[in-house]
């Protein structure tokens, strides 16, 4: 293990101590982390914790729905941008 990822490993930690979030907001925060970052085995663990933790099913297929949506959001305006600074303006720039 580098020493960079201690560091990440305590800032976790922390993170996951602080009082100024409930459990319920922690594991929702935890699962959307998850899938955005594209882990399986991660977000597979998230799930099953939050489950464990009185999420239900409904809630966190929601949380999924709204994280996909969101991501696809930023990658929609990832491309547009990419284009216009590309400086292409013909047909084959088109989305």
């Amino acid at each position: 293990m580098n020493p960079e990822e201690l560091n990440v490993i305590q800032a976790l930690g922390k993170a996951n101590a602080t009082e100024h979030l409930t459990d319920r907001e922690k594991h929702l925060i935890g699962l959307a982390v998850t899938i955005t970052r594209g882990c399986t085995h991660c977000t597979g663990g998230r799930f099953s914790k939050a489950l464990e933790g009185g999420i239900s099913r409904d809630t966190l297929h929601a949380t999924a729905d709204l994280v996909a949506a969101v991501n696809a959001g930023v990658a929609v305006r990832t491309v547009l941008q990419g284009i216009e600074q590309s400086g292409c303006d013909g047909p084959e720039c088109s989305v």
